[in-house]
């Protein structure tokens, strides 16, 4: 498997995967395997995911064969594909939560908004917002 530059494609199985500055990609779409295998992962079955995805039949069976085929080598990559997007995550959360604690508490003007107001710092500290 060839490496990817940030400048150009690279053929990783030609007329079916190409390596972009994103990673695996189908070949004509900006749809990464990563992206599929995190559906298949969810249990979704392949034919959904190719309806969902508006992929060919040959185009997904293509995809299954190479992710069959290059099976340990693909599964690492994924892994670390999916370590660092929750690292990112984890990052603009913390960024985030550091901004809302910087800005000033909004005052209401009226009894509706003081509803709203409670709600949403209700909301705030159970962690849901």
């Amino acid at each position: 498997m060839s490496v990817a530059t940030l400048d150009r494609e690279v053929n990783v199985a030609p007329g079916i995967i190409r390596r972009k500055d994103r990673g695996l990609c189908v070949e004509g779409t900006r749809i990464t395997l990563y992206l599929i295998m995190d559906h298949l992962k969810e249990g979704w079955p392949p034919q959904l995911l190719r309806d969902q995805l508006l992929l060919s039949e040959e185009q997904m069976d293509q995809v299954m064969e190479y992710i069959d085929s290059h099976r340990d080598e693909f599964e690492a990559e994924y892994k670390e594909v999916v370590r660092k997007c929750e690292e990112r995550e984890r990052y603009w959360r913390e960024r985030e939560r550091e901004r809302r604690l910087r800005i000033p508490p909004h005052q209401p003007r009226d009894a509706r908004e003081a509803v709203i107001a409670a709600r949403l710092d209700a909301l705030r500290k159970a962690g849901k917002l």
